[in-house]
């Protein structure tokens, strides 16, 4: 790919970034390929951006808005963005919400979380003001009382909800505990996370009439990514919003760029407007196959091997593995293999861990018990959304080290199996 914008955002990040200096010291100047350029690696990006002192931006921050997007209570992650940023962000991803289903007087209830630098909510605020369409925002928030926001979508004849999946499950199960069904609401826009089958059931009992649709493909770190498509059956399929990014598939053994459809490749994705902090080729975590390359229109099907979404909740797998290292004092770990569940309508984290022959069982116990009591410590949020019965508790699976899964192809251990897509 050649174009013009990346040359300019390329001599823009050596001039002003320390980190992208760095990263491209051997470039030749007039870069104009994306392809030409190294991707990006997780642990040395957010380690060159801390809260307080940053090599990655590209100057001071004077305006915009901060959000966090995941880490460790030690290595917390944050991700910045000017005024003018943050605007565009929200009038490009509105723009998508008419081919999502959103009409125009719909009065849409917000159940997305705020505070705490959580984005969800207030971006879900401002994109519902830059949309095409006017409608009449309910901004009761996902901390509310399950009583309060089934009164307020009564009484305020709701027809949208906007939430994560894990909420609206936690709803309609107090709707049909309560009131039995919310017929008024005609559509269900999700993001953040995947939809499974148990949890469409769940929520047709208690919305009859409401069509499940995607709002939308972003992330807080890589920023919007990709909207709804008008008419598609199929909620993970999403059309790049191509004015302002550019997403590849790359082969996840080659980095061969994918352009074929039904070839599934890491999604990767380059930020064409955002300057303080600045996002050119980051592997976003999710895998992903064309469905139409010349309209960029792509299915996503899982995560990759950078971090493990479970439920709302993002667990790094350089964390995971911190935290066995730290924990297993006694060397009883051999190899860590990282399992994504869903069963009962929720998500659930697994901890393979392949034992070394010295390990006895109490051992084994009692490490198991740690790594639970560590993990809330270092990820409180984790620990938060099991207790309130969102996601399931950590499980650690012990397994002999043959048992554990492969690449056929390169022999390498695989460090995340997702066996939610099936």
């Amino acid at each position: 790919m050649n174009d013009q914008t990346i040359t300019e955002l390329v001599r823009y990040v050596r001039e002003h970034s320390p980190f992208y200096r760095e990263l491209y010291a051997d470039l030749p100047d007039g870069a104009a390929s994306l392809t030409d350029l190294p991707l990006i690696d997780h642990t040395a990006f957010w380690d060159a951006h801390g809260i307080s002192d940053s090599r990655l931006l590209t100057g001071p921050q004077t305006d915009g808005i901060v959000i966090k997007t995941g880490g460790t209570t030690g290595a917390p992650r944050v991700s910045v963005y000017t005024r003018a940023e943050w605007r565009l962000m929200a009038r490009a991803f509105g723009a998508g919400l008419p081919a999502a289903g959103l009409r125009h007087g719909d009065r849409v209830a917000n159940l997305f979380y705020a505070g705490e630098l959580y984005s969800s909510f207030i971006f879900t605020l401002n994109l519902l003001q830059e949309a095409p369409v006017d409608t009449v925002q309910l901004p009761i928030g996902g901390a509310a009382p399950l009583d309060y926001v089934i009164g307020a979508l009564q009484d305020f004849s709701a027809t949208v909800l906007t939430a994560l999946p894990t909420s609206l499950c936690r709803l309609a199960r107090e709707v049909i505990a309560t009131v039995g069904t919310l017929p008024d609401v005609r559509l269900i826009l999700f993001s953040g996370e995947a939809f499974y089958g148990d949890q469409l059931d769940l929520l047709a009992r208690a919305f009859p009439t409401a069509e499940v649709r995607s709002i939308g493909y972003a992330s807080v770190d890589a920023g919007i990514l990709a909207g709804p498509v008008a008419g598609e059956p199929d909620s993970r399929v999403h059309e790049v919003f191509t004015s302002v990014k550019v997403v590849e598939l790359l082969d996840p053994e080659t980095g061969e760029p994918i352009e074929e459809p039904g070839r599934a490749g890491r999604l990767v994705a380059t930020d064409l407007t955002r300057r303080l902090m600045p996002v050119i080729r980051y592997p976003v975590g999710d895998v992903a196959e064309w469905v139409d390359f010349p309209r960029r229109r792509f299915r996503l099907l899982g995560r990759t091997e950078e971090g493990a979404r479970v439920g709302p909740v993002t667990v790094y797998l350089q964390d995971l593995r911190a935290l066995v290292e730290g924990a297993d004092e006694h060397g009883l770990v051999a190899e860590v293999q990282v399992v994504l569940r869903h069963r009962d309508e929720r998500d659930e984290l697994v901890l393979r861990l392949a034992r070394n022959s010295a390990a006895s069982e109490a051992a084994r116990t009692a490490l198991t018990a740690a790594l639970a009591g560590q993990l809330a410590e270092t990820r409180p949020m984790f620990a938060d959304h099991a207790e309130r019965g969102l996601i399931h508790p950590l499980a650690v699976e012990w397994v002999e080290p043959d048992a554990l899964a492969y690449n056929p192809r390169s022999g390498k251990l695989v460090r995340l199996i997702d066996e939610r897509m099936g």
